[in-house]
């Protein structure tokens, strides 16, 4: 019994043994890794996704900006509402901070990469935002899939630069601008070389519509108010979008430079001759259009990294293509008279088309209004820290003969005088140059200051014959017409990642 015994605890002890030495070779649970992975496929900055095959690269700045004597931001001269009439009510000093925040993702694919792209901002503008929420906006969102582009990205017709050749202000004229992105179904074909050429379907709104068209017969809303505010007859006449802008380019990208050539035609349609009244009939559609040529040289011999960029846009019918981008279409300026009146004024607006009459028996046809512009910059390096630009713009509005006649007959019929106490036509240029001067202590850091005089150049001349009435805090007296100019200027700080 004894041996039984020790037998059976020997053979225990032996067992409990070997399975301690078994459990002490079996290796121990490893912890999760977690970690992110270098994608090098598209460039610096791109990271695997963790357990997908999708590359991801996050980027934005923060910008703080400063604007004086401006009629907004981002830079914008007091070219209307209360800064153009120069009153008490402006706010001349604008204050700007905004975050943009971007995501872009990019997958390898047997059909190629499938691109996705997210651009937001978060701003606060002194004027626009008066609580602590601020505004949002959506700059891009758009999907990039075999040379297909969809959703809200840039213009097929913009360049590269689109209204900053060399200047940081937002309302640079002359051209296109459509750097916050709009909503397009696109195609982009690479021929190599760096030759590609793109056709585009994009949408008419925001962007492309903000001209309107006016009926600057119809007395309907036409007070002196409206027209010395450069709006003409004050009534929206704009029918609502049937066919989007259709748009084509070709650009060649090279080490030297760039040259684009774009096109885009743009349907224009009107609502009613009366508004809200339908039995009163509409002009029949009409198409615009817009052509664009641009010029960019790198590399100059003034220096490494100098450029130069330059484009020249003409448009029939299409008048947002040149005076475009964030900027109004609609212009009034006043300041002082010397010809014993209250004061001068300046307008100027820039419909794609105007007509007139009250219904199908007394209507006319839309007759397009033509405009051109070009602009330009010449941007030098002093050194790595230290950078000069040199920048202008030139922008002509013409009504042609017959819609300057339907115009003049709208305005006569509000302010009276025409062909007495004042003549001319509604036809308009707007100049603009300036300089702006950057310094960049360390990379991605920069801290900008700019500076650019603008000048309305109006083709009426001599005064009202009685007193009118303008818009906003202006009296009721009798006004000079003059051309009118004024000086902006910012500062910017931005910190890019």
């Amino acid at each position: 019994m004894n041996f039984a015994k020790s037998l059976m605890l020997g053979g225990a002890a032996l067992l409990v043994a070997t399975a301690g030495a078994q459990a002490a070779d079996l290796p121990l649970k490893a912890k999760a890794v977690e970690y992110v992975k270098v994608c090098s496929l598209y460039g610096a900055g791109f990271y695997y996704i963790p357990g997908t095959d999708t590359c991801i690269k996050l980027g934005g700045y923060i910008r703080a900006e400063y604007a004086f004597n401006a009629g907004g931001m981002t830079e914008t001269p007091s070219w209307n509402g209360n800064a153009g009439q120069g009153n008490r009510l402006s706010n001349n000093t604008i204050y700007r901070s905004r975050a943009d925040v971007n995501i872009d993702t990019r997958t390898a694919t047997e059909y190629g990469v499938v691109r996705t792209y997210f651009d937001s901002v978060f701003t606060w503008t002194t004027g626009s935002d008066t609580t602590a929420n601020g505004s949002l906006g959506v700059f891009f969102a758009f999907v990039q899939f075999a040379g297909f582009t969809f959703g809200k990205a840039v213009s097929a017709f913009s360049t590269p630069w689109h209204g900053g050749p060399g200047n940081i202000t937002s309302n640079l004229l002359g051209g296109d601008d459509t750097s916050t992105g709009i909503n397009q179904v696109s195609y982009t074909a690479e021929f190599g070389n760096g030759v590609s050429a793109s056709i585009s379907l994009e949408d008419q709104s925001s962007y492309r519509t903000a001209s309107g068209v006016s009926n600057v017969v119809n007395t309907t809303g036409g007070a002196a108010s409206a027209w010395l505010q450069g709006t003409g007859n004050g009534t929206n006449y704009t029918a609502g979008t049937n066919v989007p802008d259709i748009v084509g380019k070709i650009r060649v990208d090279q080490a030297w430079g760039l040259f684009q050539v774009s096109a885009a035609a743009h349907q224009i349609r009107a609502s009613y001759y009366t508004p809200a009244l339908e039995t009163s009939g509409h002009p029949s559609d009409k198409w615009g259009f817009a052509v664009l040529a641009a010029l960019s040289l790198k590399n100059l011999p003034t220096g490494a990294g100098d450029s130069i960029n330059l484009d020249a846009t003409y448009a029939d019918g299409a008048t947002r293509y040149v005076i475009g981008g964030t900027s109004p279409n609609a212009f009034a300026m006043y300041s002082d008279s010397s010809a014993g009146v209250y004061q001068s004024v300046g307008f100027g607006s820039a419909p794609d088309g105007v007509f007139g009459g009250t219904n199908n028996l007394n209507g006319t046809g839309i007759s397009t209004v033509k405009a051109w512009g070009i602009r330009g910059a010449f941007n030098h390096n002093w050194n790595k820290n230290w950078a000069t630009s040199l920048f202008g713009a030139y922008s002509s509005v013409d009504f042609g003969g017959t819609g300057g006649a339907l115009y003049n007959a709208g305005l006569a019929a509000a302010v009276p005088g025409f062909g007495t106490t004042y003549t001319g036509n509604p036809n308009f240029n707007i100049a603009q140059i300036g300089t702006r001067t950057s310094w960049t202590p360390v990379k991605n850091l920069t801290f900008s200051g700019e500076v650019m005089w603008m000048r309305l150049d109006q083709n009426y001349s001599g005064v009202t014959a009685a007193n009118v009435q303008p818009t906003g805090t202006k009296p009721s007296a009798r006004y000079e017409f003059k051309d009118q100019d004024t000086v902006v200027g910012a500062i910017r700080v931005q910190r890019t990642f």
